[in-house]
């Protein structure tokens, strides 16, 4: 084979396997790099804001941060907040009167709207905080004096697919990077044998508007979410066909990735190649951590117990939040956790199908706050519970059906959701919607200004977190004027 013959591939499958592969990596070293900064770890740290590579390396944030991992539990579908955390006593005393008139732009099936519904659960005080939850929540109910819930959360579109990329990206229009997305460019990553930012769908299904959800959009393809599966491998075809011994194994990477150093320094500016590039020493680096960091047999019996694992309907759920706490016990920045389908998309029979929900997720969520903060990792993670909007006050009714089995049509104007941990003070309810639940109206808190005090919790600053595009400064909160929610600021 002449030398113009011989591709990238063909030269190191050709010299890698035996000794003589390691010397030509060593000499290699000087001729083709010659400046050592050029080894992995050593270049020149750059700010997010002007880069020239791009990585996954630590990366300084703007100011010191509360937090240091995420863990966002989305609960595809809009929970409803009238049945969850935002009682509304008048909705009970008027019960069965009209109110579609007021609504009718937001409701998407007029033919089925019914009139003002009371919820049909009890609501109560717990903790010493007193804050108010529904009884669908049995388990969070001994968490509450930890998390703060925002009752006046708003969206800006009654549908899903929209609303789903408003709170994952900040605008209703896919194609731009998620909020995960930008936390891995802005930070990087602690541990550089795990992907910064993590996702773990449901095994009965992906979600409404499926892998769009972690996209990385404008930003570089190397800090999209990585999916890892929760049963078998996490990753698909992370180990090699063959096993050799570990030196022989440690060659042939460094000689890779010399190599492909050299393939990177003849195109430069190809983000695509970079990312495919650090994908592949990713999953060199993961074979021994990912398996580890989601093997839940290193975890007691009780642990087990306290999440639901092995037990329905929870063990899914339980296994997925378990996981979680290992992987930010192992430096990972951004999780998130979701549903299969959209499970709180309670449109009828609202009494059985949200407490289906709840008993899928409470006793998993619940147990992962009590875990995260018996070991000392709650002060540093941020763990956020919530869905892309809310429901109407008014019961939808289909197919002649009656109050048992009545639904809840999509509300954005006014929702809950509630955060935890890394800077959250707890036991705390800030904002609220009108008598009946309808929309936010005191201290309404935007997708915007929710992004923006995610952000600040992690040490960035809204507006010093952006991409050079085309001449643009492009950021999460976009051209928005959002402002950082403190009164939940511990």
């Amino acid at each position: 084979m002449s030398m113009h013959s011989l591709t990238r591939r063909s030269f190191f499958h050709r010299i890698s396997d035996g000794v003589h592969g390691a010397a030509l990596a060593s000499l290699l070293t000087a001729d083709l790099f010659g400046d050592a900064k050029l080894s992995a770890g050593e270049t020149a740290h750059e700010t997010a804001a002007d880069r020239r590579t791009y990585d996954l390396r630590p990366r300084p944030p703007h100011q010191a941060p509360r937090a240091k991992s995420v863990i966002q539990l989305f609960m595809n579908g809009g929970p409803s907040q009238v049945d969850t955390f935002d009682p509304k006593p008048l909705l009970k005393e008027r019960h069965g009167q009209p109110y579609f008139a007021k609504i009718a732009k937001d409701v998407s099936s007029p033919q089925s709207a019914g009139g003002l519904m009371g919820s049909p659960f009890q609501f109560k005080q717990h903790g010493e905080s007193g804050i108010w939850l529904s009884e669908v929540m049995p388990h969070l109910a001994k968490q509450v004096d930890d998390i703060a819930v925002i009752r006046s959360m708003f969206n800006s579109h009654p549908n899903h697919e929209p609303a789903l990329f408003k709170i994952h990206t900040g605008r209703l229009l896919p194609g731009r990077p998620s909020i995960g997305a930008w936390v891995a460019y802005g930070l990087g990553s602690e541990n550089q044998s795990l992907p910064a930012y993590v996702v773990m769908d449901d095994p009965l299904g992906l979600p409404v508007n499926t892998v769009q959800n972690w996209q990385s959009g404008f930003l570089p393809p190397v800090y999209q979410g990585t999916r890892l599966r929760t049963f078998g491998s996490p990753i698909l075809n992370l180990k090699p066909e063959q096993e050799y011994p570990d030196p022989v194994k440690r060659l042939q990477r460094d000689l890779l990735s010399r190599l492909d150093a050299i393939h990177k320094q003849e195109r430069p500016g190809m983000l695509q190649l970079d990312a495919r590039i650090a994908s592949y020493e990713l999953a060199a680096r993961m074979q021994l951590e990912a398996t580890d960091a989601l093997d839940l047999s290193q975890e007691t019996s009780a642990t087990l117990e306290a999440y639901g694992v092995n037990v329905e309907p929870t063990d899914s759920y339980a296994r997925r939040c378990l996981m979680a706490r290992r992987l930010v016990e192992r430096g990972v920045r951004y999780i998130q956790i979701y549903i299969n389908g959209q499970i709180w998309d309670n449109h009828s029979n609202i009494r059985k199908t949200l407490p289906a929900a709840c008993r899928r997720t409470d006793q998993p969520v619940a147990a992962l706050l009590a875990d995260l903060k018996q070991r000392g990792l709650l002060d540093d993670t941020l763990v956020i519970w919530g869905g892309e909007f809310g429901r109407l006050p008014i019961a939808q009714m289909r197919n002649g059906s009656n109050d048992e089995t009545a639904g809840r049509d999509h509300g954005p104007r006014g929702f809950s959701l509630w955060m935890a941990g890394g800077g959250v003070r707890g036991g705390t309810t800030y904002g609220g919607t009108d008598e009946i639940g309808y929309a936010a109206e005191e201290n309404p808190v935007s997708i915007a200004d929710w992004h923006a005090t995610v952000l600040h919790l992690l040490g960035l600053h809204h507006e010093k977190l952006f991409f050079d595009r085309n001449g643009l400064h492009e950021k999460l909160t976009d051209t928005f004027k959002p402002r950082i929610v403190n009164e939940i600021l511990s």
